[in-house]
């Protein structure tokens, strides 16, 4: 029972996630939206991400490891430019 307990416990640190948050201001219909979260969910090491039109904002899920440059790069491919606002723990 204690090797259960401790190797839940290591596996919270070996598996912790982030959650980014990114601008895309330009952004300015539905479909720039699905173009933005098609290019994010891309990138390996994201595990969800959801764009909103109304706050030109993407949030993202992602492996601890992932360099958020990554996600700004295949945010690039759609011709939209991405700010990181921020990133913490989940």
């Amino acid at each position: 029972m204690k090797k259960i307990l401790l190797f839940s416990l290591f596996s919270c640190f070996l598996f912790a996630d982030k959650i980014s948050i990114i601008t895309v201001p330009s952004m300015h219909c539905p479909l720039c939206t699905t173009a933005v979260k098609k290019a994010i969910k891309s990138v390996d090491g994201v595990k969800s991400a959801s764009v909103k039109l109304n706050t030109k904002e993407a949030t993202i899920v992602h492996d601890d490891n992932l360099d958020v440059a990554k996600i700004l790069e295949a945010i690039k491919t759609t011709s939209y430019e991405g700010k990181l606002i921020s990133t913490q723990n989940k």
